[in-house]
Formats: C-alpha cells, sequence, structure tokens
C-alpha cells in the first residue's frame, strides 16, 4: 500500500514530462529514457538492490515495489495525458489560464478515471509481488511464505496465507470496478 501510494505521487509528476502533449521535447526524450530504465529491471531484481542498500527489512520491500511501479505507472499514465482529448486544455491555455490551471481543469477531469484504474491495478500487483520479494528478503507477506514453505509441517499456514492473498487481489478488483463505476457516472453526470 505505502509503496502504490508513493509510486502514484511520483509518477503523476514524472508521467507529465513523458507526455508529449504536455511536455518539451528536452523534458520528454530523457524522462522517457529514465522510465525504460526504470521498467528494464524486474521487481525481483529491484528487491534484490534494495537489500543490499537498505538491509533485510521491509523498507527494502516499500523501495523495491516503489521504483517499479513508478516505471510502469509514469508511462500509463503518460500514454493517458497523450490519448486524453487535449480541446479544453488548450481552449484554457488561449483564455490565458497557466499551464498547471490548464491540466487541471482541462485535462485531469477527462483522464482521471484511467488514472484511477491504472492506480487499482498497480495496486492489485504489488500485493501479488509482496508475495515474491520476500523470498529475497524484503518483508511484506512473501517473508511468511518463504518460512512456511521451508517448513514440512507448515503447509496449512502457506496456503492460508496464498488464500489471504487470492481473498485481497479479488476483493481490490470488485473495489476497482465500483470506484470506476462512481466516477464514470459522475463524469457522465457532469457532461448532461
Amino acid at each position: 500500500l505505502v509503496s502504490t501510494l508513493l509510486s502514484i505521487v511520483i509518477s503523476i509528476v514524472l508521467s507529465v514530462g513523458a507526455a508529449r502533449t504536455i511536455a518539451p521535447l528536452w523534458l520528454l526524450w530523457p524522462t522517457r529514457m529514465i522510465l525504460n530504465v526504470i521498467r528494464t529491471i524486474p521487481s525481483l531484481l529491484w528487491a534484490l538492490l534494495a537489500v543490499v542498500i537498505v538491509g533485510s527489512n521491509p523498507l527494502a520491500g516499500v523501495n523495491a515495489l516503489t521504483f517499479y511501479s513508478v516505471g510502469y505507472l509514469a508511462k500509463f499514465f503518460s500514454e493517458t495525458f497523450e490519448a486524453t482529448d487535449t480541446d479544453a486544455q488548450q481552449a484554457l491555455r488561449s483564455l490565458g489560464a497557466s499551464p498547471l490551471q490548464a491540466f487541471q481543469f482541462g485535462l485531469w477531469p477527462n483522464a482521471r478515471p484511467i488514472i484511477w484504474s491504472h492506480c487499482l491495478w498497480m495496486l492489485e500487483y504489488n500485493v501479488r509481488s509482496a508475495s515474491i520479494i520476500g523470498y529475497v528478503g524484503a518483508g511484506g507477506i512473501g517473508l511468511h511464505l518463504k518460512l512456511y514453505a521451508e517448513s514440512a509441517d507448515s503447509w496449512n499456514k502457506f496456503s492460508l496465507v496464498l488464500l489471504c492473498i487470492l481473498l485481497i487481489v479479488t476483493v481490490l478488483d470488485f473495489t476497482g470496478e465500483k470506484i470506476r463505476k462512481n466516477i464514470r457516472d459522475k463524469l457522465e453526470g457532469q457532461k448532461i
């Protein structure tokens, strides 16, 4: 949860620099290259790097999943900004709005449902990834999976942890659908 929240904040900033319809060329290509480098490294390797840097603890897991998530969320967000209709944003700019105001009132309302969808998907992904990165000492629920898998008499606990992960992912899936529906309904209500 913490790594997803951190990555959302960082990704929104980076995605503005990686969106062709928003960023100048001098910022666009370096930002995209940084995101490409981040996405090149799998989450398990991010976890190993984090364990080496901060030690074997939950902070390593938060760092690893944050970096990994930023690579994908910033890419998804920038593509959303590029695919969103920019007419309202351009109209606001021509009326004298600042770039921030044009983004906030022209582009953001149209991109928000897709952005939320990506955020929820990343949260679901990070819940599952936390079960893997614990195997390398980065904390999370994976540490318990590893301990239970190594103990011959703990297969019931191992199964219970897997069942909990399934339950959490399923709840996130249904919650995400409800949130997306509420956002769509609000947007449709505003258009009328």
